[in-house]
This record gives C-alpha cells, structure tokens and sequence, in this order.
C-alpha cells in the first residue's frame, strides 16, 4: 500500500478561494506533488452533479488523488489514474449510489475525527439553551422585561447526576461525553459492535489531541446490537438527553420513530431525573422518522429537540417541525468553523504519511458498510 517519491497530481476541487498557506505546507510536506487548485461556483449546488461537471475533463483525467467536498468524477473512466479521495465531509451517504461508489475500488477516506470539539460546543449550547430556558429569557432581554415570575425563575436544571445517552461512539460521541462528564452527567454509550473489552473501547481512529475518551473509559454503562431490542434496552436506561451522532445508512434510516420515542419519554426509572427526554440530532436528519418526532413534541413525549439537521434538507418553509415545541433548529452548521479547514487538509496529510510509510489510512470508506 506504500507510496513514494513518484510524481503525484493532487487536485483539490472546493467551494472556498485556495488556502495558499495550506498548498504551501502540502507541498512543503510532499514536495512530489503537482497541485492544482479548482475553486468550484457555490451555486452549482453543494451535493449536486453540476459542480462536477464543470471540472475540466484533463483535470480529471490527469489526477491521481482528489480533495474534495462533493464535485466526484461522473464516472470511473472519467478519472483513470485517481487512486485516493479525500472527503471535506464525515458522512458518505451523499455518495452511496454514485458510479465511483459502486463501480469502483477508488480509496475513498473522510474527514472524520475533526468535528468533534465544534459539534460538542453547539451540542452543550443549545441543551443548555433548553434546560436554562435562555430563549425566555433573551425575549425578556429584548422586552426590557426584569423578570419576576418565580416558577420560571426556578424552573431551570443543570445535568449533575444526569443520564446523557450516546448513539455512535466515535469522535463526536467520545468529545460530548468528555464534556458531559464534567458536567457531572453520567454517559450511556451504544454503538454496533459490542465493545466488551477495555481494548475494543479504545479510539484507533483520527483525533484531535486532548480531545475525546481515547481508552473508552468514560461510559458508565455500555450497550451495542443492531436489533430494535439491542436499541430499546439502551433506550430504557434512564436517559436524560440522548445524542444521536451515527452514520445514515439503509439500515438506520428511521430508526429513531413512535416506538423509540415512546420509551424515552417514560418516567418510571428511578435513575432518570428528569420528567422525559431531550434529543439531540448532529448527524442525519433521516435517522429520525420527522414525523414522529413533531408528534412527540407536540404531545410533550419528549422535553424537546436539538436539530442541526433535518428531512430534507434545506427544511421547507412550511414543514411542521419548524413549529414543533420547545424544537431548536440550525441549518447543518455545527461541526464548522474556521478551524475547520485546516483539520480536514490535516486528515489527508496524516494519512497520505501513513500510506507512504504502508500503515493503514485513517477513516478508510468501508462500502459495504457504507460509511
């Protein structure tokens, strides 16, 4: 798998103007690369195939590793000497369906590992945003209004001694359990594949450094499976606040709905403090049955929502989730930021080290899996 001193043409095809300082340092780094930078039109569309499309075809054609967010080759042939894209994004559900996808053995990696510490903060924002009753008061602060109403006034909480759930146990989930957990909440973790030895529940993958639970030691308790029961045991646990931070797949499509909603807004466990649940979606919006989820605000199953994301994408001016209650709801921008950047270029150069050395790359794109 190793690479080498060989010639190698990088093309880079973003939306933002070229970071000079960073070609500088990839070059500086590896000093064997052609780079070529192509700035893309942001109105051609951020998942759509006119960005691709007005990528010259020789660029294509000559390019033997891509940086990229969303603009792929049409087609495999279009680009035969590509043997590495770099993705700008965690997520590959985009792409699932694409030619390059599904007719080719192209290596695909992602950016994943960078988005937790930003994706953590707007996580712990808008909880407590929630859980202070903020919104009231900045409408107070807009009034003029000192407020005085004593039950309003101590109605707030805070997540000492809370259960914060965790669905996807990777970077983001690793970074908000560290968060959590000095808040003086208690993590519930659930991920696929049982993590029932201290070494499966360390993180081998990208991290940022002092970020995240790099031994898996945070949980207090830890569930896996992939069956509705496997979710309903995690979901019964007492759980305050759940995060859902996984991958879209087929087979997680929905798999948040009446059911599980249900059984997070039940109160009989004596561990659980508060009254329901408060659910948190950075990752998909499809992971989530929308539906569902307004009719369980709106009939107080659950405390509320935090939405980065939602089906589809952007949501339509007059879908009802805008005016689901206590629902808090950004257009997908939680993991960016201006350090954004410079963690995604430094995912590739890590891993095009690791490939020159023949180490395995990080977040290497697993297409049976899908992600």
């Amino acid at each position: 798998m190793g690479g080498g001193p060989d010639k190698e043409h990088l093309l880079i095809v973003l939306y933002e103007p070229e970071p000079k300082h960073l070609t500088a340092e990839i070059k500086r780094r590896f000093p064997y690369f052609d780079i070529t930078y192509f700035q893309l039109n942001v109105m051609l569309g951020r998942h759509g195939g006119e960005a691709s499309k007005s990528v010259p075809k020789e660029l294509w054609q000559s390019a033997t590793i891509l940086i990229t967010l969303s603009a792929l080759p049409e087609r495999p042939e279009d680009a035969p000497n590509l043997k590495l894209i770099h993705l700008f994004s965690a997520g590959v559900d985009h792409y699932i369906t694409h030619p390059i996808f599904t007719h080719s053995d192209i290596a695909i990696t992602t950016s994943s590992g960078i988005h937790g510490p930003p994706i953590t903060e707007w996580i712990v924002m808008t909880t407590l945003i929630a859980s202070r009753h903020y919104a009231t008061e900045y409408e107070w602060q807009k009034q003029h209004h000192w407020g005085t109403e004593r039950k309003m006034l101590t109605a707030g909480t805070d997540w000492v001694g809370k259960t914060v759930g965790i669905a996807g146990y990777g970077s983001i989930g690793r970074q908000a359990a560290r968060v959590f957990s000095a808040l003086g909440a208690n993590v519930h973790a659930y991920t696929a594949s049982p993590r029932s030895t201290p070494a499966s529940r360390t993180d081998t993958g990208y991290t940022i450094p002092g970020t995240g639970d790099p031994d898996g030691t945070i949980p207090r308790a830890w569930y896996s499976g992939t069956s509705k029961a496997s979710l309903h045991a995690f979901l019964s646990s007492g759980l305050d606040a759940l995060i859902i931070a996984l991958p879209l797949t087929p087979s997680t499509r929905h798999m948040f709905s009446t059911a599980e909603f249900d059984i997070l807004g039940r109160t009989s466990l004596p561990s659980k403090k508060s009254r329901s649940c408060f659910v948190i979606n950075v990752a998909r919006g499809a992971l989530l049955d929308q539906p569902a989820l307004v009719a369980a605000l709106n009939n107080d199953v659950l405390l509320g929502a935090a939405l980065d994301v939602t089906d589809p994408e952007p949501l339509p001016r007059d879908d009802p989730l805008w005016d689901a209650k206590n629902v808090i709801i950004t257009p997908h921008i939680s993991g960016l930021g201006t350090e954004y950047s410079q963690r995604a270029y430094d995912v590739f150069m890590v891993n095009w080290a690791r490939r020159e050395k023949g180490e395995k790359m990080f977040n290497l794109v697993d297409r049976r899996k899908g992600y």
